[in-house]
Parts: structure tokens; C-alpha cells; sequence
């Protein structure tokens, strides 16, 4: 099929290209990696009159250390972050979770910010953002503002992003040297969005847990945090008794949809099932790291 027509621009600045937005607000999509939007304007699912493409952007692409933080311009590949060694190294769940998005081409014109804003609950990203508790920097004319991705995602495809608003960078803070990390999915195809996914971050010594972050993909309109599933683990520690308790009150936190894909109750059970092996996995790995 074809798309809709539109008027197309293609700015090589940031304060053009947010001139553009102030122009035609709502009626203006923006073009990043295009793996969403070309497939929901060929559908003629999206009507924009104006598409604003920002890949000549080249302020937004980026990966950096910067004040204990590692920082990420939203125009910065999913293949670069795939194959970096800072992310690797301060933030493996993201690097993990990176080479589960879709296929080769896809992580190739993909971006981070692109998949962040287009907010598919579904979607490897979104889940990991709120586990690693990141930070959206949001450009607007004349300033910008900061939000937690908890704050960042609203509704399915729905954020608090205004219409002249950008992503312009994704700012995460390195998890505890000593904590272990997994992500955990079960999709119909290699490639496809999970018909549920978990990550999770455990930093754990011996049966003590100092912390846990949980986030389930795939159940609900968003990515949801599964922070009853986490005090279990930090209140009564990581036996094989808690991590199943937790794993089976991770099931109950979600509400995901019947569709033709699966069921809901199918999904809470890939909750439970998911839950625990990303709590297993994320302890070795944080042994590992210790040893």
C-alpha cells in the first residue's frame, strides 16, 4: 500500500526541525528510524500532513559517559548501542535487550528515541528504561524539561510528549557494580514484538537482596513495573521460595489483553514463567560479576 500524502521536510537542526513541529503541531509526525511510522502510514493508520524526517540531524546521534550518567541521543542507532562497549559495560540489561529488537535491518535504521516516543508496550525498550529508571530529555522552542520514563509513558503508542516536543536524549544511570541483569522473552518468530518480555535488575549477596527492579512487556498499555514482585525479594530475600512468590505476584500486577495471538491468562502465565527466570538469571550473572 501507500501512504497518505504529506509535505516532507528534512532539517539538518535541531531548532529547525522543532520550528517545523511549532508549525504544524499536531498534524506533523517525525520521521527517526521510520520502523513504525512507514509501516502505520502505509496502512494508512497515520494521516500526518507534514513529515519531519530528523535523520540529518546529527546533534541527536551520540553515545557518552558524562557525570556518572551514560548518555544517548535519540538519533543514536539501535546497532550502535548493540555493539558498543561503554554500554556493554555500564549497561548490559540494555545491551541484552538490544539484540532482541527485531532483525538486523531493523536495528540498523532503528533508534532508541524513535522506538522510546513511539511507546509500544510490547517493545524491548520502553521496559528497559523503566527498570533502569532512565531519564527523557524533552525539547520543545525556546527550552526543554526533563522526565523519568515511569512519567514518560501514558497509554499503548501514547506519551506526555507535547506536539512541538522532542526526544532529543535518553540518560541512564549505571546499575550497582555488584547486581546482575536479564531480559527474558517469548515471541511467536524470531524477531517478533514478545508476546511478553520481563527485565529485570537483582543486586544480591549471598540470600540478601539490596535491590530489585522489575518490568513486564506485553501486559498492559504500557511496560509496567512489578514493584510488589520486588519488595517480596528485598523483604524476605532470594530463596527459591521468594523468587517463586515473586515470580507468581508478578502475574498478578498484569492485565494484558486477549488477542489473536494469545490470551490473556496464557500471558500471565509467561508473566510468572519469565519472572523467574530473569530473577535466576540476573543472580548468576551478579555472582559472576562478584567473582
Amino acid at each position: 500500500m501507500k501512504p497518505p500524502p504529506f509535505a516532507y521536510h528534512a532539517p539538518t537542526q535541531l531548532d529547525e526541525a522543532l520550528a517545523l513541529l511549532e508549525r504544524y503541531g499536531d498534524d506533523a509526525k517525525v520521521l527517526a528510524g521510520g520502523q513504525s511510522l512507514m509501516p502505520l502510514l502505509n496502512f494508512r493508520l497515520s494521516y500526518p500532513s507534514a513529515l519531519i524526517d530528523i535523520n540529518r540531524v546529527a546533534e541527536l546521534s551520540y553515545l557518552r559517559q558524562e557525570n556518572d550518567q551514560v548518555r544517548i541521543g535519540a538519533l543514536t542507532r539501535q546497532r550502535t548501542i548493540e555493539f558498543s562497549e561503554l554500554v556493554r559495560r555500564q549497561l548490559p540489561l540494555l545491551s541484552e535487550a538490544t539484540t532482541l529488537v527485531g532483525h538486523l535491518p531493523i536495528r540498523t535504521r532503528g533508534t532508541i528515541g524513535g522506538s522510546l516516543a513511539h511507546a509500544d508496550p510490547a517493545a524491548e525498550y520502553p521496559a528497559v528504561a523503566l527498570v533502569l529508571d532512565a531519564e527523557l530529555v524533552l525539547q520543545r522552542p525556546g527550552g526543554q524539561r526533563s522526565v523519568s520514563a515511569e512519567e514518560f509513558f501514558v497509554s499503548y503508542l501514547t506519551t506526555v510528549l507535547a506536539p512541538n516536543e522532542i526526544v532529543t536524549e535518553i540518560r541512564f544511570s549505571p546499575a550497582p557494580p555488584t547486581s546482575g541483569c536479564a531480559f527474558e522473552e517469548v515471541a511467536r518468530r524470531h524477531g517478533d514484538f514478545a508476546l511478553v518480555g520481563v527485565a529485570g535488575v537483582i543486586d544480591a549477596e549471598g540470600e540478601q537482596c539490596r535491590t530489585a527492579r522489575l518490568a513486564a512487556a506485553g501486559v498492559g498499555p504500557t511496560p509496567i513495573r512489578l514493584r510488589t514482585a520486588e519488595d517480596i525479594l528485598v523483604q524476605e530475600g532470594v530463596t527459591e521460595q521468594s523468587i517463586q512468590r515473586a515470580a507468581a505476584k508478578a502475574a498478578e500486577l498484569v492485565e494484558p489483553d486477549s488477542d489473536i495471538h494469545a490470551s490473556a491468562d496464557f500471558r500471565r502465565h509467561l508473566t510468572e514463567v519469565l519472572t523467574r527466570r530473569a530473577i535466576q538469571r540476573a543472580l548468576e550473572r551478579g555472582r559472576e560479576r562478584r567473582a
